[in-house]
């Protein structure tokens, strides 16, 4: 039995939103995406729906690994703001890093190191633009660097090098 979610009307879009910050808040963000995308089936290019979208498909990165890269991705694309999409860019790679560091993976420090090195490359670009007084992409800049230089175990990747045997 398959069922089909139930459309909102346009004038519940403004509390819709607001149950889905609450909904991220108290670390559900399973139910947080459900509401944007419930908001997004009214109004497709709403701009506020998309960053929590993204912000809720971030939040779950412990759990959907480079699947929800994927799709934190495909959101980001839909943001129409250039600072935004750079900002919202850092902040994919730098969650996605936190989650690897978390997880343990093999070569973890190796793999958040680049995935931090990338966010900051987003920061970048997107202080280069920011509005004045808007110093959130410093602000995320500065945490990936003191992250680096806190933890030693995250280094950059390692050059393997081949040596051919000669026996």
């Amino acid at each position: 039995m398959k069922f089909e979610p139930k459309p909102i009307s346009k004038e519940g879009v403004p509390a819709a939103l607001e149950k889905a910050k609450r909904y991220r808040l108290l670390n559900e963000p399973p139910a947080a995406e459900s509401i944007c995308l419930d908001v997004l089936a009214v109004d497709p290019e709403h701009q506020e729906a998309l960053v929590m979208l993204l912000l809720a498909i971030t939040d779950q990165f412990d759990d959907e690994h480079s699947a929800g890269v994927r799709r934190a991705r495909e959101v980001l694309s839909r943001v129409r703001d250039e600072y935004r999409r750079n900002y919202y860019g850092g902040i994919i790679c730098e969650r996605y890093a936190m989650a690897q560091l978390r997880h343990g993976v093999p070569r973890a420090g190796e793999s958040a190191y680049a995935w931090l090195r990338d966010a900051m490359g987003w920061y970048e670009k997107a202080e280069a633009m920011r509005p004045t007084g808007n110093d959130e992409s410093i602000l995320r800049w500065n945490t990936c660097a003191r992250i680096l230089a806190r933890n030693p175990t995250l280094t950059p990747p390692s050059v393997e090098t081949y040596q051919p045997s000669f026996d």
